[in-house]
C-alpha cells in the first residue's frame, strides 16, 4: 500500500511567510473611505496568496503532493458588514495557484474552523456556516481543484448527542448540493467518535475522516481495527484516497493538544494496524512544528523501517 504524507498550512522552513495574515473588522471600519478599506483587503489578501505560491512551490520542490491550505486567505470574506467582491482582484493569483495544483496533481483542502456548526440549535450560526463553507468551495472553484473537500467535525450535542446527530442530518439534507459533495467528516476528540461519525457518513453517503488521536482520546470502549474497513470503504466514490490525521499528545496519552513532532510509534502501530487492508492512505500531520515535524518523521520512519520503499521525498509504500 502506499502512504503520502502531507502537513497543515504553515511552511516553517519558509521564513516570514504566511498565507493568513489577517484584516480586522475594527481596523477595516477606522478607515475613512471605501476606497482605502478596499486597498487594505485587496493589498493583504494578494500578499497572502503570493505567500500561499510560495508555499504550493515549496511544496512542489520538496515533492509534498498533500497540503491543507489555510481557510483565511481572503480577510473579512464573510463578515455581513463587509462581504467584498474580492474575486476582482485576485484573478492573475487564483490562476497562478491553479496551474500549480494542476502541474503538481497536489491534493489540496481545508478545514474551515470550529465556528462552523452545521447542528447548531441557533439557526442563524447555521445559516453563518453555510456561508462560510459556500466561501471555501468559491475559492476552490477560482483555484480550479475539480474534487474540493472540506473537513468538518459533526459539531455540538445541545440536547443530546443523538438529537444533535439528527439535526445534523436534517441540516445536510437542505445543503446545495456542491456542498454536500465535498464535505468529509471528522470524529472529535470529546463527543463524536470515530463509531458515531462512521454511521452518521455511511447514512449520508460521504467520506469519513479518520483521526487517530481522537479516537485514542475518546473512543466510547470501541477498538479500532473492526472499523478500519468501513471507514475507508466510505472513500470508494472518492477520487482521492481515504485521508487520515496523525498527532501525538503534548504530554500523556489522551492529552488533546498536539505535540511540536509526531511520535515514530504512533505512526507505527497505525501502519500495522491497516497493513492487511492493503489500502493506499493520505495521512495528515497536525504537529506544531508544522513541516518540520513532517521532515523528522519521515527520518524517523527510516531508520524504524529501512526496508519500506520510498517513492520520492513525502511517499512510501509498506
Amino acid at each position: 500500500m502506499k502512504i503520502r504524507l502531507g502537513y497543515v498550512a504553515i511552511a516553517l522552513k519558509l521564513d516570514k511567510v504566511t498565507s493568513s495574515s489577517p484584516v480586522t473588522y475594527k481596523k477595516y471600519s477606522s478607515l475613512s473611505s471605501k476606497r482605502e478599506q478596499l486597498s487594505l483587503l485587496t493589498r493583504v489578501t494578494k500578499s497572502n496568496l503570493h505567500d500561499l505560491i510560495k508555499i504550493l512551490n515549496y511544496n512542489a520542490k520538496q515533492e509534498i503532493h498533500f497540503y491543507r491550505m489555510t481557510s483565511k486567505l481572503i480577510p473579512l470574506a464573510t463578515h455581513q458588514e463587509v462581504l467584498w467582491d474580492y474575486s476582482k482582484v485576485i484573478q492573475e493569483e487564483c490562476q497562478e495557484v491553479a496551474d500549480l495544483i494542476k502541474k503538481y496533481d497536489m491534493r489540496v483542502d481545508a478545514h474551515p474552523d470550529q465556528f462552523n456548526v452545521l447542528n447548531s440549535i441557533n439557526e442563524a450560526v447555521i445559516e453563518a456556516s453555510i456561508q462560510s463553507l459556500l466561501h471555501q468551495l468559491h475559492l476552490f472553484e477560482l483555484f480550479d481543484i475539480k474534487s474540493p473537500q472540506l473537513v468538518l467535525h459533526v459539531g455540538g450535542k445541545a440536547g443530546g448527542k443523538e438529537a444533535a446527530l439528527e439535526r445534523f442530518i436534517q441540516t445536510f439534507h437542505r445543503l446545495p448540493p456542491n456542498i454536500q459533495k465535498a464535505l468529509i467528516i471528522e470524529n472529535d476528540d470529546k463527543v463524536y467518535s470515530a463509531d458515531d461519525v462512521l454511521k452518521l457518513c455511511q447514512t449520508l453517503n460521504i467520506p469519513m475522516v479518520l483521526d487517530i488521536h481522537h479516537h485514542r482520546c475518546y473512543n466510547e470502549g470501541i477498538e479500532l481495527q473492526p472499523l478500519l474497513e468501513s471507514i475507508f470503504k466510505t472513500w470508494d466514490q472518492n477520487p482521492w484516497p481515504p485521508k487520515v490525521h496523525i498527532s501525538s499528545p503534548k504530554e500523556f496519552d489522551t492529552d488533546r493538544r498536539h505535540s511540536d513532532y509526531i511520535e515514530i510509534e504512533d505512526l507505527l502501530r497505525f501502519i500495522e494496524l491497516v497493513q492487511p487492508l492493503n489500502q493506499d492512505l493520505d495521512i495528515m500531520i497536525e504537529a506544531k512544528q508544522k513541516d518540520l515535524a513532517l521532515y523528522r518523521l519521515i527520518q524517523d520512519i527510516k531508520v524504524a523501517r529501512p526496508h519500506w520503499k520510498w517513492l520520492d521525498g513525502t511517499t512510501f509504500e509498506v
